[in-house]
């Protein structure tokens, strides 16, 4: 039995929405280990919450507002693709959202599996600003804010790497692309997923309780009350 399980409709579609429904993404997992000094971050709370909605209600909300910069990422990652597959002599394969076999709601929609001297890999395309892009070369490093995507995309796969590639065609040709290999790592990879788990564990509990509300009327009878008051 396959590991997980790969959705045949394409990205974007209503379709890819449903799959994805309630389930904690590659590009959303960031917020799970959103840490604060005390208390719980804000951007982990309000996934749980929007999570446990998007269960409730059966939909997901619109995107919404979509900045130059995201249309612009959008636009270029067929071009970025190409410029990888010519550089590295390596084919990406395109895939549907997957997700977990087991019933775990966790799934990511990686931008593409490649093989690589006999090991299953993933790559992982950005293409930002160019103070942005450069700022990567400067580093020499996968950035640590696509960590979590990345080591969450690993997981769900079960990927041996993942390569981050960011590609900026305005720049000079020699300067268009940055890669870095990031290697799996199993200690990274259950610390991840225990932090998965955990944060679904508690997703279920919320919506315990407001099944619990809904059994028992608490809602309806909460409103009727202020009604009555005013």
């Amino acid at each position: 039995m396959s590991r997980y399980i790969t959705s045949p409709h394409t990205q974007g579609t209503p379709e890819w929405h449903a799959d994805r429904l309630g389930m904690v993404t590659g590009s959303a997992v960031k917020a799970v280990f959103a840490t604060i000094k005390t208390g719980e971050a804000a951007a982990r709370a309000d996934l749980r919450m929007d999570l446990c909605l998007e269960r409730i209600t059966k939909t997901v909300p619109e995107s919404g507002y979509k900045s130059p910069e995201m249309i612009w990422g959008t636009e270029q990652e067929p071009h970025a693709r190409m410029a990888y597959e010519m550089t590295t002599g390596r084919d990406v394969d395109e895939s549907g959202f997957v997700y977990l076999a087991d019933g775990t709601k966790a799934g990511c929609s990686v931008d593409g599996f490649v093989f690589d001297a006999g090991r299953t890999g993933l790559v992982e395309f950005k293409c930002p600003k160019s103070k942005t892009h450069w700022g990567y070369i400067l580093a020499g490093k996968a950035p640590t804010d696509y960590m979590p995507q990345m080591v969450h995309n690993m997981w769900i796969t079960g990927a041996k790497f993942c390569d981050f590639m960011s590609f900026d065609p305005r720049m000079p040709e020699k300067l268009r692309e940055f890669h870095f290999r990031v290697e799996r790592d199993e200690s990274a990879i259950n610390d991840h997923a225990s932090g998965v788990l955990k944060f679904l564990a508690e997703l279920d509990a919320l919506l315990h309780l407001c099944a619990q509300l809904v059994t028992c009327g608490l809602c309806h009878d909460r409103a009727s009350s202020r009604r009555v008051h005013e």
